[in-house]
């Protein structure tokens, strides 16, 4: 249990001056380092807060890479790729949530790459048949309306689906908001499916249960392959929802083909429709692919047995830091 949370607050960001807004910060952070004196420096975002944490040459530090700070940000320039290899350089242990990322990271370090999914609860996203509605059949999302989630795409693929079934009532629920939103309302209108697709806004984290077993399939049709991970596909699978994703990022790393949905090229409405048609018009084959997507993330995203593995790299961290100490009290002798 969580007895003392300790909260600075850092200057306000200035738009203008980009990354250095951390180096602005650097002072501060550090003095409160130097007070607090953890058992562990834990840094997300090797581009950004990781960065900030290899210039207070604290141990034993730890680095979480995330997505775009390892797939695109060591890319934009030479300078980037210093920084991004800087703080591998200076990581104790380095951090990622899929494979996929991790192969990415081995590029800018040659240290050992903990995978550490980042699992759910089961106890909260489970199947609950009652919420499932009897008169329609659902195809969801939930994302950011933002254009590397490849929305567009999904909606183009329900046409298709509403075009070959319109003797089945479906309609297209995306939670979520986002800078697309109004361009997402007005595709749907361009393509006379208004009706039929609900945009459901924001939705509290508490509520994402009770909206993803509304759902009879789960869409991500991702674009960009920093969609590292896909903790929303796992949510969904959690509460035993078949899942249709594209082949991006970490995506198909959370999806067993055949078994618990299927994985579909990028920006393809056609065969992502398609994929979703396998799973509606086969109630049989839609129940066995639920029940095997519950049972895949309770194998393998758990979220108590996935921290078990983040506790154990810490008892390490701890561990590693002791026996620094010990050998330099030994040598001050």
């Amino acid at each position: 249990m969580v007895k003392d949370i300790n909260v600075v607050y850092l200057s306000p960001i200035i738009p203008i001056l980009g990354k250095l807004n951390y180096f602005l910060n650097l002072y501060k952070i550090k003095r409160v380092v130097q007070r607090f004196c953890p058992d562990i420096l834990h840094a997300h975002y090797v581009s950004s807060y990781g960065l900030m944490g290899s210039f207070l040459n604290y141990h034993p530090f730890i680095v979480s890479v995330w997505g775009g700070d390892i797939f695109y940000f060591p890319r934009k320039s030479f300078l980037h790729k210093y920084f991004v290899k800087r703080t591998l350089k200076k990581a104790d242990f380095v951090l990622s949530t899929s494979n996929v990322m991790a192969l990415e990271t081995s590029k800018y370090t040659d240290k050992e790459i903990f995978v550490t999914p980042f699992g759910v609860d089961c106890e909260k996203f489970k199947p609950m048949p009652e919420l499932k509605p009897k008169d329609k059949i659902i195809i969801g999302t939930v994302k950011t309306l933002e254009p590397k989630y490849g929305i567009e795409y999904l909606i183009r693929a329900f046409k298709i689906l509403s075009l070959n079934h319109p003797e089945i009532h479906l309609e297209l629920h995306v939670a979520g908001k986002g800078s697309l939103e109004d361009r997402l309302k007005k595709l749907s209108k361009e393509l006379a499916i208004e009706d039929k697709v609900k945009f459901l806004g924001f939705i509290d984290h508490s509520k994402i249960p009770d909206v993803l077993n509304t759902f009879s399939v789960y869409v991500a049709v991702s674009i960009e392959e920093s969609e590292s991970f896909g903790v929303a596909v796992v949510e969904a699978e959690a509460c035993g929802v078949p899942v249709v994703v594209s082949n991006i990022g970490g995506l198909p790393e959370v999806v067993k083909d055949g078994e618990t949905g299927f994985i579909v090229p990028p920006k393809n409405p056609q065969a992502t429709a398609e994929a979703i048609e396998r799973i509606l018009l086969d109630e049989k084959f839609r129940q066995r692919l639920s029940i095997n997507a519950r049972k895949f993330v309770l194998e393998k995203y758990d979220w108590e047995e996935n921290f078990k593995v983040i506790t154990e790299i810490y008892k390490k961290a701890i561990s590693s830091k002791k026996s620094f100490y010990n050998m330099r009290r030994k040598f001050e002798r």
